[in-house]
């Protein structure tokens, strides 16, 4: 998902190409170049640093390098995934980087200065910048088939001639314990130890975190929940259908409100004077940058007037997941507690 409403419209499948970025000539010395097969081609497999590399990716290909890739460019969230797994990444692109020079809320734990920013927002990827840093292996997330998520379009075939790139899925019919599941594959190919106590605890909170979930939905029945995202003019309401964190919560019960008109596969664009079409319990609220919040989105009467809002009854919704163990039982334990203290409002 975009950073910014101003470009939401047009994600997923209605990218607008944007203004073509200059090239250097293509470094020999990039991973694109050296790419080689194994033949293994096994899901989440990859071979010592010694030998070929392989990962199949999400989108079915076989993505091989001679080697365990070092030199690693990411979206942002995809990498800040990889370093709670201890895998860290040469360059970034997404939102990394607010304008007050702080760690984007994508960026989760990782340090922001010792890695270089690609592109800050949407549709921006420094392709020479890219370029130089010699890059093995490129790594995002993939919503739909055959889009790689914040790429540019106007010069994403120039970026994936440089490097191999492999794409995780997190929409479609991807749930977020899938997600995961591929990320730590992803990882483990990579160099990480998926046996360490850290992530083995994180594994286990997350999956304790989902149980809770799940009882707390089942003690506390009927809950309504509204998935929103603000901006200037318009409020969106998203379907639960289509995004990999939101289908697992329903999978534990969570009741979420499905706007009938919805737009791409994704949401429903309501004009401000519509936007309290429909009466929720909870509202689940966008939380990343260049979004309004509630303290903004008090000057909207219809805002106001939503029986969730006037009970209080808002959490933040981390949109674009993390998808690490450790970041997404955080996600699942803050839902919880929203669906605990949740009263019937709507």
């Amino acid at each position: 998902m975009p950073k910014s409403r101003s470009s939401l419209l047009t994600r997923r499948g209605l990218i607008a190409a944007g203004g073509a970025l200059g090239l250097v000539a293509a470094l020999t010395a990039c991973g694109g170049s050296d790419s080689a097969k194994d033949g293994s081609g096994d899901k989440g497999t990859g071979a010592a640093a010694s030998g070929p590399w392989s990962f199949k990716d999400d989108m079915g290909k076989d993505v091989t390098t001679k080697s365990t890739p070092k030199n690693i460019v990411a979206f942002t969230g995809t990498a800040a995934a990889l370093h709670d797994y201890g895998v860290e990444v040469k360059g970034v692109f997404g939102p990394t980087k607010t304008a007050d020079g702080k760690a984007d809320v994508q960026a989760g734990s990782m340090d922001i200065s010792k890695v270089e920013i690609l592109g800050n927002v949407y549709d921006e990827f420094n392709v020479e910048k890219y370029a130089a840093l010699q890059p093995d292996l490129l790594v995002t997330n993939t919503w739909e088939p055959g889009s790689y998520w914040y790429l540019p379009e106007a010069s994403k075939d120039k970026i994936l001639k440089l490097a191999p790139a492999a794409a995780i899925g997190v929409g479609g019919d991807v749930t977020m314990d899938k997600a995961l599941a591929r990320t730590a594959d992803l990882a483990k190919s990579l160099g990480a130890d998926l046996n360490a106590k850290k992530t083995v605890d994180a594994k286990a909170r997350f999956e304790a975190a989902s149980a809770k979930l799940r009882e707390a939905t089942k003690a506390n029945p009927g809950i309504k929940v509204l998935v929103g995202s603000g901006a200037a003019d318009l409020f969106y309401v998203s379907t639960p259908a289509t995004s990999a964190d939101l289908k697992y919560f329903q999978s534990l019960g969570v009741e979420f409100i499905t706007p009938d008109k919805v737009e791409g596969g994704f949401f429903e664009s309501l004009s401000w004077e519509n936007a309290g079409k429909y009466k929720a319990d909870v509202v689940l609220l966008d939380n990343r940058t260049g979004t309004l919040q509630p303290q903004e989105l008090k000057a909207k009467p219809t805002w106001a007037e939503m029986p969730a809002v006037k009970a209080g009854q808002i959490t933040p919704r981390v949109t674009e997941p993390i998808y690490s163990y450790e970041k997404c039982a955080q996600i699942v334990e803050e839902l919880t507690k929203a669906i605990q203290g949740a009263k019937k409002v709507s």
